[in-house]
């Protein structure tokens, strides 16, 4: 599926929901609990997690890769570790802010 900013995705395995902020110039999947994201207007029966991958997202934060070509916002909980193209997602941490001497 092409990934562009601004489209709403769906996890298959939980209620989580994403807007894709950032996203590289080539084809990729986005996955969550180990199945592949679907557009938010897609319905279809829900699916169980693959193996181990049911961690949980938290409504509000962003995630990226390791690269930070890629990065998704958590618009609705739910479980389900995400990974784009196989390779796992992270929480993105805040930018600290300067110190007011």
């Amino acid at each position: 599926m092409g990934l562009r900013p601004g489209l709403r995705l769906r996890s298959q395995v939980s209620y989580a929901e994403f807007v894709v902020i950032q996203a590289g110039e080539h084809d990729t999947e986005l996955s969550s609990g180990g199945v592949e994201t679907v557009e938010l207007m897609a319905l279809g029966p829900r699916a169980e997690p693959v193996g181990d991958l049911n961690g949980a997202v938290v409504v509000g934060k962003r995630y990226v890769d390791e690269s930070g070509t890629f990065e998704v916002l958590c618009t609705k909980p739910g479980t389900g570790d995400l990974a784009i193209d196989g390779r796992p997602l992270h929480l993105k941490q805040a930018k600290p802010l300067p110190s007011s001497d």
